[in-house]
């Protein structure tokens, strides 16, 4: 296992109206984060607010090239990437207790924050395919080049890992600044990850430093 400190290169944020980032995704051109009762989408080149839809949005966010997933009360909305409308809802597997949400491999990977799982799940049923288990509590989820990648947040640590998907074992470990934490995770180009900060209300950008 692999240990680095993973560096701060951006911050964006806090946003008006917006005191919570929670889940984070990214659709090739925009960044999508969930504040509550709002998904905002973020010009990250820019720094402009670009787009609004108005949708509860309590945890994990994630795109599948089509749609917009959100977890909310317990429920995974499908959303169309047009005008928010909710188009079909499934059960999210931690009846509550859900944090990321990421979409690969035809599949919608969900972490379980205090239940300390990743779930991979039938994106039309729900129906739970895989359990991962994790060493510390589970924030966001995201794939990248093939791996599986997840935030922690707990005791007021939070890193960022790699995991081998089929085993659970942690591969490497990017640990961020003290007092900062990791909600939502997403992978965005050339290394990056954009990370919500939850109650400090930012987006940040972070990379492994060399």
């Amino acid at each position: 296992m692999k240990h680095a400190q993973a560096e701060i290169v951006q911050e964006y944020g806090p946003f008006p109206g917006a005191p919570r980032v929670h889940g984070v995704t990214f659709d090739g051109s925009l960044v999508w984060f969930a504040t509550d009762d709002r998904l905002l989408a973020l010009n990250a080149e820019t720094g402009e607010m670009v787009r609004t839809l108005d949708v509860k949005a309590d945890a994990g966010t994630a795109f599948d090239g089509k749609h917009l997933f959100q977890i909310a009360d317990g429920r995974i909305q499908k959303l169309d990437l047009a005008s928010g409308e909710v188009l079909s809802v499934i059960p999210a597997p931690g009846k509550g207790d859900d944090s990321g949400l990421a979409w690969a491999e035809g599949s919608l990977w969900v972490g379980q924050y205090e239940g300390r799982k990743i779930y991979q799940i039938d994106p039309e049923t729900g129906d739970i395919l895989r359990t991962i288990e994790s060493t510390r509590m589970v924030t966001g989820v995201t794939w990248v080049n093939g791996a599986l990648w997840h935030g922690t947040w707990e005791n007021d640590e939070s890193d960022v890992r790699r995991v081998n998907p089929d085993t659970g074992e942690v591969m490497d470990v990017l640990a961020m600044p003290a007092g900062t934490g990791v909600s939502g995770l997403e992978a965005g180009k050339d290394g990056q990850f954009f990370c919500g900060g939850g109650a400090s209300g930012k987006l940040r950008v972070v990379h492994r430093s060399k």
